[in-house]
């Protein structure tokens, strides 16, 4: 694994850390689920990284999935992660959106878990 690759594998790491951390009852979720979309958001471009590619200058996880896709096969368990997007940007700021539920906080947490485990695996290899 490259030094940067090392470094962005580090703040994908970092950031599931923080997604994890509920240290208050102040904390809202959707920040938490933000942490959790930008703990896949930085593992994809890791592995980007990894493969001699500039990271995008994307959210989309998606978008991001597409361009890891060119160079490794994703896993089934992964493609899901797609979901975490609606974290990267509007849920950061109040708004007219649902608040994020329990139960919405618990999948981000897992899919961000497994997505960082894969990029993981994938960037050692």
């Amino acid at each position: 694994m490259g030094n940067e690759a090392q470094e962005w594998h580090k703040r994908a790491a970092s950031a599931l850390l923080l997604a994890k951390s509920r240290l208050t009852a102040d904390i809202v979720l959707e920040d938490l689920c933000f942490q959790a979309q930008q703990a896949v958001e930085k593992a994809l471009k890791g592995i980007l990284i990894n493969h001699g590619q500039r990271p995008p200058r994307s959210h989309n996880i998606a978008f991001l999935l597409k361009e890891v896709a060119k160079f490794v096969e994703i896993p089934v368990h992964i493609e899901d992660v797609v979901e975490l997007t609606e974290y990267s940007v509007m849920i950061r700021y109040p708004g007219d959106y649902p608040p994020v539920q329990e139960i919405d906080y618990e999948a981000a947490i897992e899919m961000a878990e497994k997505t960082a485990k894969w990029a993981r695996h994938v960037i050692q290899e």
